[in-house]
């Protein structure tokens, strides 16, 4: 592609996300624009398009595709039609950012990934924490031995979702704590660590047959690391974003590292004393569309790239399998 002509976006459904994750940071990177919706049912995306002034409102997912007018697709659909319809894009010959968490299962993701280099498209799974510029602050706290030898790492995220009949509450959709909320400190503990962990335990309450609204795992990562991942939808908070990397000789906290454009506070205490303060950076969708149109003009690299979702999702899978549960998508 030219560098300077931005990088046509079409979104595929009318999903809530979509205006704090797409259009509303699209407005800062010049690098992208947003040019047609579609979704399953045309009159929600007409409606859509009017409220967030999308110019183009096509009549199926496949119209959307059709369209030589695209050259990515933003997917936000439901967890379990993120493989069908990211490799229908992908093949379509589409470059493709696709929420998280990427796919129902690893099976899934390899089946995408596969999608992506035969058709040499980019396929990015939206981890927008990871663009922002305190993602890697923490990896140097971690690496500059501040806080010395990391022996572990604690990760919760959880919110209050009484809606039961909710998307993320149905197995059909690949719905369940670990998959929603959950997804995000597997992530991040996998990205803090630069390793890939065996989950040891994993013990799940449920709200319906197969489906979590809590998950709580461990970890234990090759150099002996062991993380502690918690994930809950009917949190006793109504938000709990938090991360704790205990060494020998201090520790590292991070108030709310999955939304660190909203807020976020980072202590780092030690023998020296103790250092609180914020990083600052842009909005992280902001960032991660900027990344993204990067990757796509110049083949510049990223880390949430298909070998990271994939691994991501074996740890998902593993997460499952120790607690009893079956493996969404299957």
């Amino acid at each position: 592609m030219t560098t300077s002509k931005p990088i046509r976006i079409g979104i595929l459904g009318a999903a809530a996300i979509v205006p704090m994750a797409l259009t509303h940071p699209a407005k800062s990177v010049p690098e992208v624009q947003v040019t047609a919706v579609a979704a399953r049912d045309p009159k929600r995306a007409e409606k859509f398009a009017r409220r967030y002034h999308i110019p183009h409102v096509h009549q199926t997912y496949q119209d959307l595709f059709d369209d030589p007018e695209i050259d990515a697709i933003y997917n936000p659909l439901p967890n379990g039609l993120h493989a069908e319809w990211t490799i229908k894009a992908l093949q379509a010959g589409k470059h493709v950012l696709c929420e998280k968490p990427f796919a129902s299962n690893a099976k899934e993701a390899m089946e995408m990934a596969n999608a992506a280099k035969e058709t040499g498209k980019v396929l990015s799974e939206a981890f927008a924490y990871r663009t922002h510029p305190l993602a890697a602050h923490m990896k140097e706290v971690m690496a500059s031995g501040e806080i010395g030898k990391i022996q572990k790492i604690e990760a919760r995220f959880g919110f209050l979702n009484l809606n039961l009949s909710n998307i993320r509450y149905r197995y059909d959709l690949a719905g369940g704590a670990q998959m929603d909320a959950g997804c995000y400190p597997v992530s991040m503990v996998r990205f803090l660590m630069g390793e890939e962990p065996t989950v040891t335990n994993a013990k799940a309450r449920l709200i319906k047959p197969q489906v979590d609204s809590r998950m709580e795992s461990q970890l234990s990562f090759p150099n002996g690391v062991e993380a502690h991942v918690t994930c809950d939808m009917l949190s006793p908070r109504l938000f709990d974003s938090f991360l704790k990397v205990q060494g020998d000789t201090g520790e590292m906290t991070v108030i709310s590292p999955f939304q660190p454009h909203w807020f976020h506070l980072i202590t780092v205490r030690n023998s020296k004393g103790v250092k609180r303060g914020r990083i600052q950076g842009e909005n992280s969708y902001v960032s991660q569309l900027r990344v993204f149109a990067n990757s796509v003009r110049s083949g510049s690299s990223f880390t949430t790239n298909p070998e990271d979702a994939i691994n991501n999702m074996r740890v998902i899978d593993a997460i499952y399998e120790k607690a009893g549960l079956a493996l969404r998508g299957m």
